[in-house]
């Protein structure tokens, strides 16, 4: 019970809880508001600072102003006032406000739930912090819990308390930094964020919901309470057929998508999510891709982050529109044949105020120490791995979007920043681990514990690194030491390759090694082969204007590029506008340009990129054994005089030639060795003149002969168009 003491002069000294309450940096309210009881008789107390007059209910008795304060108060026998008990108060105008007081509710978070969080271990936290609609004692409201350690006060702000810091303080649940409170009668759709004061500095902070599930519109930034009813998936098949499917050995091409600049409408606005899903999945679905791949949809302040600097790790972004919306998505996706792949961001987030920066006043997300807690490139904050709770948040986010959104896989951006301390950093400007090295060991069992928990509790679910340095055992198994991923992205290749094809022609015989280094360490690890969105920006160029020479052989070169990646070990992935020879780099503010498709070599260059897809995907020796020794080859890797590679692609019994000409010149009589006799089907020729190209090759295929080469008991005696790669089947 709080005390209250009255001066010689008969003024009222108010009590120090109190006076904490009216200051806003009362921890606890709970000891100060709501109801009271202490033999036999009761108080009701409450702080309502626009009130001029308060009643308990409609008719209820009048209760009594604390003076010198906006606190009021009732006191008579227990069991006078009804629960729940409402009160009905006056402002200054004479307006008459209805509430149901949230301090005659207690906190609801179960210690069980608090004990897991504070160990990491959590993975539907998200259910519990953020803010819920539910329902207490017959009484429907809302429960908004959050993580402060550090703060001495922590209130729910909103449209509904005109964002009064001094109305709805929270509750503090003891060492565990996580504050809650339910306040009745809101309803979905409602704006509302935290106001933090730190308890040793006093600095006031008002900050977004770190868990909130929808957000305003940017440049707006405050936490919508959800609403939504509970989406009716229409996906169960394809749920259960990816949790058996053995994707290891299962064509896999990506169509990597920045969702607001695929396609806008005729007045230049972004694509909502349901027009983008019928729009997508129709465009994805002609050309054979098996997964899109989405850059960040979780919520971002800015546009010219691609949605990589996140504020909003449980939310799709608004821009197009809400998480049912996203939901659609996913689910037409899905009951079309198509994954969905979305990029994930644990390495980093931004700086802004309104965020996870500094979120209680302290450095709470990130380490206080710059040398481990900022990117100076990127100018954001690091994750502190090493905190139970922070990185319980980021495993926790990872499964909001495998199991709130149906999200077939992650494709983790940044892991190498991850993996080394001293990553794009000076000497001096970085601190070793315990053991004087470099690696980040936090970040390491963060990594390990993510990917374990991923596939042991959605099987089926792909999480694929962006990583690339030489780190060993990225994509093997914990349990036998590496990181666990399901994949990771080949950069090495992909940088040897657009090397080498930058080159003129004449000039690629003295770089043929950078074709064929790769294979040394091709089946070290489960490879994706990526031309993704950092390949076609900040003066990169675009992939067609990467390539040399006049109009005819740039379109030749790219498609002789692709055409290697299809044939290649690894699982493929494409960015927007590449399947179409896209001329200028990507800008993020426009649309692809759409209109060279009015164009027939890049009309051909999207055909070939459909075909493709299909022939990688109908052939089992060209995707059988991606990431294994047996599915891969070398017929011939020294021919650099002539600048022509050629291998074999093998599952099982059946197997696939490939032969490339990385040069303008024709090849008359060039002999491949294969491995039995018969016709060779030539099954896809990148000279075609259906994709543009002179129309150079081999008929259609060509008869074995019984001559041994290249150490195959026999060979077929080809014609090699210039600049094209050859694919054959033997029939």
């Amino acid at each position: 019970m709080v005390d209250q003491s009255r001066h010689s002069d008969d003024t009222i000294a108010l009590a120090p809880e109190l006076i904490k309450i009216i200051e806003a940096r009362h921890h606890d309210p709970f000891s100060v508001l709501g109801r009271h009881t202490s033999g036999g008789r009761e108080i009701i107390r409450a702080f309502l600072p626009e009130a001029a007059s308060v009643r308990l209910g409609e008719r209820g008795a009048q209760m009594e102003r604390i003076a010198n304060s906006d606190l009021f108060q009732w006191s008579g026998p227990a069991g006078t006032v009804e629960k729940p008990y409402r009160l009905v108060w006056r402002d200054a105008s004479g307006e008459t406000h209805h509430t149901m007081d949230p301090y005659q509710f207690g906190p609801q978070i179960a210690e069980f739930d608090l004990h897991l969080f504070g160990e990491g271990r959590h993975w539907h936290i998200y259910n519990i912090l953020g803010a819920h609609p539910v329902e207490l004692e017959g009484v429907k409201g809302v429960r908004f819990a959050t993580w402060a350690p550090n703060a001495e006060r922590v209130s729910v702000v909103g449209e509904f308390n005109r964002w009064d810091g001094r109305r709805h303080p929270m509750t503090v649940h003891g060492s565990s930094g996580v504050w809650e409170l339910f306040i009745p009668g809101l309803e979905p759709g409602m704006l509302y964020k935290f106001e933090i004061r730190n308890r040793h500095s006093g600095e006031i902070l008002v900050k977004s919901d770190p868990y909130g599930q929808q957000f305003q519109l940017r440049p707006d930034t405050a936490a919508l309470i959800r609403g939504e009813e509970p989406y009716r998936w229409q996906d169960a098949d394809w749920m259960r057929q990816r949790a058996a499917a053995d994707w290891q050995h299962s064509p896999m091409t990506v169509y990597e998508v920045h969702p607001g600049s695929w396609r806008r409408d005729e007045q230049g606005n972004f694509l909502g999510y349901r027009e983008l899903a019928h729009q997508l999945v129709e465009y994805v679905t002609d050309l054979g891709f098996t997964h899109i791949e989405l850059l960040p949809v979780t919520e971002h302040p800015l546009d010219a982050s691609w949605g990589y600097q996140t504020t909003g790790y449980y939310a799709p972004t608004s821009r197009f529109g809400t998480p049912d919306d996203f939901r659609y998505f996913v689910d037409h996706c899905h009951r079309n044949g198509i994954g969905v792949l979305l990029d994930w961001v644990p390495a980093h987030f931004p700086r802004d105020a309104h965020a996870l920066a500094r979120f209680d006043g302290t450095a709470l997300y990130e380490h206080e120490d710059p040398r481990r807690g900022e990117h100076r490139d990127w100018g954001t904050l690091i994750y502190n791995y090493g905190r139970n709770e922070v990185k319980n948040f980021l495993l926790a986010s990872a499964m909001y979007w495998l199991e709130e959104f149906h999200i077939d896989g992650l494709r983790v951006d940044a892991v190498a920043s991850m993996l080394y301390l001293d990553y794009s950093r000076e000497e001096g400007d970085w601190i070793p681990n315990i053991y004087g090295g470099n690696e980040n060991l936090e970040a390491l069992e963060f990594l390990r514990e993510l990917n374990t928990v991923i596939h042991g509790q959605h099987p089926g679910a792909l999480v694929i690194a962006e990583e690339s340095t030489s780190w060993p055992q990225v994509s093997r198994p914990v349990w036998l030491g590496g990181l666990g991923f399901s994949m990771k992205w080949n950069m090495g290749w992909m940088h040897d390759t657009l090397q080498y094809m930058s080159k003129d022609p004449v000039h690629r015989r003295y770089h043929h090694d950078q074709l064929t280094f790769g294979l040394l360490y091709a089946f070290t690890e489960n490879f994706m082969l990526p031309f993704s969105h950092d390949e076609v920006v900040h003066g990169k160029g675009s992939m067609l204007n990467k390539m040399p020479g006049d109009e005819w052989q740039r379109f030749a070169n790219l498609r002789l590029l692709y055409t290697y990646m299809y044939s290649y070990p690894g699982k493929k992935l494409l960015f927007m506008g590449n399947e179409f020879g896209q001329g200028m780099e990507w800008n993020f503010a426009h649309a692809l340009d759409w209109y060279v498709l009015d164009f027939p070599l890049h009309q051909g260059l999207k055909r070939l990129v459909g075909d493709l897809n299909r022939c990688y995907r109908d052939t089992p020796s060209l995707h059988g054994h991606d990431f294994e020794q047996q599915g891969f080859q070398w017929l011939d890797c020294h021919d650099s005089d002539q600048s022509v590679l050629s291998y074999l692609r093998r599952s099982g019994d059946s197997f696939a030639v490939a032969v490339f000409n990385f040069t303008p010149v024709v090849r008359h009589g060039y002999r491949v060795g294969v491995p039995k006799p018969g016709f060779y089907r030539e099954l896809l020729n990148s000279d075609s003149a259906h994709y543009g190209g002179s129309n150079t090759g081999n008929g259609g295929g060509v008869q074995s002969e019984p001559i041994p080469w290249m150490g195959q008991p026999h060979s077929i005696q080809l014609v090699l168009p210039p600049l094209a790669g050859l694919i054959f089947t033997p029939t």
